[in-house]
């Protein structure tokens, strides 16, 4: 198994039980859609989704119950237009675990805002990895997405625990990316959606010119989180060599959405790093954070001092 510790003790379950991956939250809001809609269809779609999510097996690895990735998906439904047919914004959210420690590290922080899908109540969710599309383009697009996002996911977290250790997740997620569902409402499976979508995560992940990122993302969690308890002088040397890491990725390949992608919910974790570190350790972090991550530039400057 890929993980190499265990952080909580080790509790005997049923072997199916053990088997899935995820400990997966998934809400479904449905504040924004007026009109005659009945708000029950999606109480149902939420319980739905979450068997969809978290009975089904996502991959080849027995997971114990401590080994399960924490993650939460909210579908935000914003308007109904055609009977059944709904569009919605999905917030995926993961994090894995810190050797010695109960924190949660942040993975996955993102909003993806092309979510078009139909779905009457009681309507069975169905996917296949071989064949995404069906006869209702927009039926079979709400699973693919999650599907998706659940393979990123994975990878990722795979990602943390082993050098490139998510490559077989990113290609199961590239291939729903080329089976994706077409249809006139449905975006953000093709590369002319625009420039931060799902097309694009995949092609930066499995782009070997972007290899120096999933080596900086090894580090910064293995080398550098997990080693938090033991030496935090050694654990924040290992993650000043991967935001250098990530500027030299960035400096080669300006404007990648994998390096937005990672930043995304790790201002404040980064600040905590750092608001220990030496002063020369606070300039050198200070330098590359406001480089890498603009959007937070002036709280790594306030904070950072």
């Amino acid at each position: 198994m890929k993980r190499f510790f265990v952080l909580f003790i080790t509790l005997v379950a049923f072997s199916n039980i053990q088997a899935q991956e995820l400990r997966a939250r998934v809400s479904v809001m449905s504040n924004r859609v007026g009109g005659n809609v009945n708000k029950k269809i999606f109480q149902t779609l939420q319980n739905s989704l979450s068997d969809f999510v978290n009975t089904r097996k996502w991959s080849n690895d027995n997971f114990k119950t401590n080994e399960k990735i924490d993650c939460s998906f909210l579908l935000n439904v914003e308007s109904a237009g055609e009977p059944d047919v709904y569009k919605a914004s999905l917030t995926i959210q993961s994090a894995r675990p810190v050797f010695n420690s109960s924190y949660l590290s942040p993975v996955v922080n993102y909003m993806d805002n092309e979510v078009a899908f139909k779905y009457a109540e009681f309507q069975q969710l169905e996917f296949s990895e071989t064949r995404v599309s069906g006869n209702d383009p927009l039926v079979s697009n709400l699973t693919a997405v999650f599907a998706y996002w659940i393979n990123i996911i994975l990878g990722l977290d795979y990602d943390s625990f082993s050098p490139s250790g998510g490559n077989p997740y990113y290609l199961k997620a590239q291939s729903i990316v080329n089976n994706a569902p077409e249809g006139r409402s449905i975006s953000g499976w093709k590369a002319f959606d625009g420039t931060r979508n799902r097309y694009w995560l995949t092609e930066n992940l499995l782009n070997s010119r972007y290899t120096l990122f999933h080596d900086a993302l090894y580090q910064y969690y293995r080398k550098g989180m997990d080693q938090m308890y033991d030496n935090a002088n050694e654990a924040r040397t290992q993650i000043i060599a991967s935001l250098n890491s990530l500027n030299t990725l960035n400096t080669e390949n300006p404007n990648t959405m994998i390096l937005a992608f990672f930043f995304q919910g790790k201002t404040q974790e980064l600040i905590r790093i750092f608001s220990k570190a030496t002063p020369q350790e606070k300039t050198q972090a200070l330098e590359l954070l406001q480089k890498l991550d603009v959007t937070s530039s002036n709280k790594y400057k306030d904070q950072l001092k």
